[in-house]
């Protein structure tokens, strides 16, 4: 008979233990608490980590806007700044775009593609790369 350690919600979880619940190498996380300071775990002898669980509710707010959003780790700097890390922690599974532009495109058919076919937080931002393409194209062909 096999019996798991199965820890309260509450437990503090070891640097591994976080590393393989949100799918990524320790050296990340380590990587990122240099960048937020606001991920603080508890180190004891050794230099052992123990994250407390709202380290762990900030970390996969973190990861979601890295990997979901496609936010740069100083997007999401600007992001907690604005708007704190208690906004993340609130919900890290439904996090909306934080910096959420104004899209004025003239291209309907790309909008109402990208629209129908990928969340707003991509568009928004698919968008904007598309409005700096053409204001570069633009001072371009003022050049000719």
């Amino acid at each position: 008979m096999i019996v798991m350690n199965i820890k309260s919600p509450e437990a503090f979880r070891t640097i591994s233990e976080v590393s393989k619940d949100l799918a990524l190498p320790q050296h990340v996380l380590r990587f990122w608490e240099t960048k937020f300071v606001q991920i603080k775990p508890i180190k004891r002898g050794g230099g052992r980590r123990y994250y407390r669980p709202e380290d762990i509710e900030l970390l996969k707010g973190i990861k979601y806007l890295l990997y979901n959003d496609g936010y740069t780790i100083r997007g999401v700097q600007k992001v907690i700044k604005e708007n704190g890390a208690k906004k993340i922690l609130s919900k890290s599974y439904q996090i909306k775009n934080f910096t959420s532009d104004e899209v004025n495109i003239k291209s309907q058919p790309v909008d109402n593609y990208l629209q129908k076919n990928i969340g707003d937080s991509k568009r928004k931002k698919l968008m904007n790369v598309l409005n700096d393409l053409v204001e570069l194209k633009k001072k371009l062909n003022q050049g000719d």
